[in-house]
């Protein structure tokens, strides 16, 4: 166990020490023996999405004569930690990808430069044309997040719609979807009934109505019956009324009840993005960075739709976002700046990232033409911006100091999923938690500021 511990640390600093190593033409160096001003972006990204920032990157040292940027890619799973021990080595990027999450913690740390007054004097971004959501998610006024200044650009907004397998519902002679009024709960149910089968007469469901991911779509449902998980106040745990009990008994009842969805057993076989993949599944959840993938894979045709709807009446879902964000410590803060700005809003940047399938557009206007275009899958593109524009939520953690409460109620709902413990105490016996876990984050803010 020793020898096993010893390993995975000296493997841990090692991977620190070589992305201390790939920042420090970064904030702290700062130009190279050829005399180049240096600057460092680091990010996360696949294989599509690091073609198109480098394409944009070249560009933006093509217009800036003497500048050159040192790009550090991570996978998702390891970017996190590695920035981290980034700004722990103060080897800080220039520019870095930062989630809305980390907004405040690294306002209160100085990590992040006000990047207000670089965007007012950049006649070329117009806040006007770009998500009011995207730049509100990085704006902090030492308060309240959401207003005040802005520390970051928005990389991407990404609203998660419903996807559907048109073909499945023709093949089977059911009416398709009504894309402007989405389901209610009942007729959401029936339709997954109608589809779950035996496709093959094995004696074994093969073809379900659908599989999906509670982190990812409970709050479509929470939200579209009336309920939330914090208060507007963003300072107590909501989770503990009827309203949310019942769309979490609805969500577990799906396995449990109505068998639309396979069991935690069929799901080790084959995972439900698995099943979605070989177009077993009838409705899957469809964000605008699968475009790309799925326009390689799916050999069935597929569009998208609104969340069913709860007692409300109203659909419901999260948008996420990245934002871009610049270095407190750079020594070139308009250059880095600049960066962002081709990154985050120039129209040529904007057209390589959605040329390469992995979002929608930041700019309005452009995001207008791009879901105008039918010929590309999904044809229902308008729902991603309605979602933006209209009844798309932040996710509940986005705005705290950290997300632990929100972890936790996910870390522990097991047992409602497998029916052993009902929706209604499971609420009631996890709000005292999750509100201690809050309490506890607020007061580590308090301390912060």
């Amino acid at each position: 166990m020793f020898k096993r511990s010893f390993r995975s640390l000296m493997v841990l600093l090692f991977a620190s020490i070589l992305v201390l190593s790939a920042c420090s033409g970064g904030s702290q160096s700062g130009s190279s023996d050829k005399g180049e001003k240096e600057l460092t972006f680091m990010f996360r990204a696949g294989t599509e999405e690091a073609k198109a920032y480098k394409s944009v990157i070249k560009q933006f040292e093509e217009d800036n004569p003497g500048v050159k940027v040192n790009v550090v890619i991570t996978s998702a799973d390891q970017y996190a930690t590695k920035l981290k021990a980034a700004i722990t080595g103060k080897r800080v990027p220039d520019v870095f990808y930062i989630a809305p999450g980390d907004v405040r913690s690294y306002v209160h740390s100085n990590i992040l430069l006000d990047l207000t007054k670089y965007i007012e004097k950049n006649d070329k971004i117009n806040l006007d044309n770009i998500w009011e959501y995207g730049v509100d998610s990085y704006r902090f006024d030492g308060k309240i997040q959401g207003k005040g200044d802005i520390y970051a650009m928005p990389k991407d907004v990404g609203p998660f719609a419903l996807g559907y397998n048109k073909t499945m519902f023709e093949e089977a002679g059911i009416p398709l979807p009504d894309k402007d009024k989405p389901y209610t709960w009942d007729e959401f149910i029936n339709v997954c009934k109608a589809l779950t089968k035996d496709t093959d007469g094995d004696g074994k469901i093969d073809q379900y109505g659908t599989g999906f991911n509670i982190n990812w779509v409970l709050q479509a449902f929470v939200w579209s019956n009336g309920a939330d998980f914090l208060d507007k106040t963003q300072t107590k745990v909501t989770v503990n009324t009827p309203e949310f009990a019942e769309a979490l008994q609805w969500f577990a009842d799906q396995q449990n009840v109505y068998k639309i969805t396979p069991s935690i057993e069929d799901s080790q076989t084959l995972d439900t993005y698995q099943r979605w993949m070989k177009g077993q599944l009838a409705f899957f959840p469809v964000a605008p960075w699968d475009l790309a993938t799925f326009d390689k894979e799916l050999d069935f045709d597929y569009d998208v739709i609104p969340f069913p709807a709860g007692k409300t009446g109203k659909p419901a879902t999260w948008v996420g976002t990245l934002g871009i964000g610049v270095s407190k410590t750079t020594k070139y803060p308009e250059l880095a700046t600049e960066l962002v700005y081709y990154l985050t809003a120039s129209e040529d940047g904007q057209q390589k990232l959605v040329d390469a399938r992995i979002q929608i557009p930041n700019l309005k206007d452009m995001a207008q033409e791009w879901a105008a275009d039918t010929s590309t899958r999904p044809a229902n593109k308008e729902e991603y911006l309605q979602i933006v524009e209209d009844y798309g939520r932040p996710l509940p953690a986005n705005y705290t100091y950290n997300g632990e409460w929100y972890d936790y109620f996910f870390a522990n709902v097991q047992p409602v999923l497998d029916g052993k413990k009902t929706a209604d105490e499971y609420v009631k016996e996890v709000q005292p938690k999750m509100q201690e876990l809050l309490d506890k984050a607020i007061e580590l803010e308090n301390q912060a500021k």
